[in-house]
C-alpha cells in the first residue's frame, strides 16, 4: 500500500510556459485525492498520466481562479468519457452557484453523481471519515475565506507473526482481535501479550495542505506534527510587506511555521512568477527549517521515504 503526493502545478496567479498554477493529487493508498485545481489541470493529470476516473473526492481550498478555474473543465472532461461513479466536491457553498450556473448555461446534465459539500467560512470540521482514513478543514487567513486540508491515515493494524500462529496454535477467528492489540489466550488460558506475538505495521502517514495564507499560527495545532506540511511561499522574505499587503507568506514564515508545529518536513510551492527556479527560496527557507523540499512540477513525494 503506499502514500504518494503528485505536484501537478506549483506557481501562484499567473500560469508561465513551465509552471501551472496550484493543483496536487493525494494518492492514499490507491484512494485519489483531487486538491485544489487551477487551469490546465487536466493536461496536467493527462501528461503524468493519472486516470480521471480513479479521483473520488476534490478539495478546494478558496475562490480564487488559480485555485479552481480548471475544475469545471475536469467535470466536464469526466462526464464525456461516460463516468458513473458518484464524485464529491469539498469548496466554498458559492462554488456551487457557480458550477450549476455553468452547466446549465451549456445545458448539460452530468451522467454521473455530482455531491457538493460546503465548507463552513472560518470552522475547523471533519470532512470525511472511514476506517482507513480522515480527512479535515481548518481556517486560513487570506484576503477571502479560505481553507486548508488534513489527511490523516488510520494507524494499520499490527502485523501478527506467522510462526506465533503456528506456535501458539491460533485459531483464524482470533487473527483480527489480535491484530487490533488484544491478548491472547491459549487453551489452557495462558495468557499470551500481544507483543509477543505482533509486531507494529507501517506508521501511519499524514499530510497537511495550507494553501494561500498569511503568517498564521492559529494553525499550528491542525497541522502539529504531520509527516508533510506543504506550506504556499510565495515570496522571498525582501518582500515581506508586498506579502502582508496581499495576504500571501514568505520563506521565513513558512518556515517558522514548519518549525513551531514540529512536523517532520516542509513542502514550499506557489511562487510568484519573478522567481524563475526555486533556489533562492528553498536555500532561505533550509535557514530555518531544514527538512524542505521545493515543490516542481511532476514530481511525486513518497511518504514512505520521507
Amino acid at each position: 500500500m503506499s502514500y504518494k503526493l503528485t505536484i501537478l502545478g506549483c506557481s501562484s496567479a499567473i500560469p508561465t510556459v513551465d509552471k501551472n498554477p496550484t493543483a496536487q493529487l493525494l494518492n492514499a493508498n490507491e484512494r485519489f485525492f483531487l486538491i485544489d485545481c487551477a487551469e490546465g489541470t487536466q493536461v496536467q493529470l493527462r501528461k503524468y498520466k493519472i486516470k480521471f476516473h480513479k479521483i473520488s473526492r476534490i478539495f478546494i481550498s478558496h475562490l480564487h481562479g488559480d485555485h479552481y478555474f480548471g475544475l469545471i473543465g475536469l467535470i466536464s472532461t469526466m462526464h464525456l468519457l461516460g463516468r458513473e461513479k458518484d464524485l464529491h466536491i469539498y469548496a466554498h457553498p458559492k462554488l456551487k452557484e457557480i458550477i450549476d450556473l455553468q452547466l446549465e448555461s451549456s445545458r448539460t446534465e452530468l451522467c454521473y453523481p455530482l455531491f457538493f459539500h460546503s465548507l463552513t467560512p472560518g470552522k475547523s470540521d471533519v470532512l470525511f471519515e472511514d476506517k482507513k482514513i480522515k480527512i479535515s478543514t481548518f481556517p486560513l487567513k487570506h484576503g477571502i475565506d479560505c481553507n486548508g486540508f488534513l489527511f490523516q491515515e488510520k494507524r494499520p493494524l499490527r502485523k501478527i507473526l506467522s510462526e506465533k500462529i503456528q506456535e501458539y496454535n491460533i485459531p483464524i477467528e482470533k487473527i483480527k482481535e489480535i491484530k487490533s492489540g488484544r491478548d491472547f489466550f491459549t487453551e489452557d488460558d495462558v495468557k499470551i501479550l500481544n507483543q509477543e506475538i505482533t509486531v507494529e505495521n507501517k506508521r501511519a502517514s499524514s499530510y497537511a495542505f495550507c494553501s494561500d495564507t498569511s503568517y498564521n499560527e492559529e494553525m499550528i495545532d491542525d497541522v502539529k506534527g504531520v509527516d508533510l506540511l506543504y506550506h504556499e511561499t510565495t515570496f522571498t522574505q525582501d518582500r515581506q510587506e508586498r506579502a502582508f499587503q496581499t495576504n500571501h507568506s514568505t520563506t521565513i514564515d513558512a518556515a517558522t511555521i514548519a518549525k513551531k508545529a514540529e512536523v517532520r518536513n516542509l513542502l514550499i510551492g506557489h511562487f510568484s512568477q519573478r522567481y524563475k527556479d526555486g533556489d533562492k527560496l528553498l536555500k532561505e527557507v533550509k535557514s530555518i527549517f531544514k527538512n524542505s523540499i521545493i515543490a516542481k512540477q511532476g514530481i511525486t513525494i513518497d511518504f514512505s521515504e520521507l
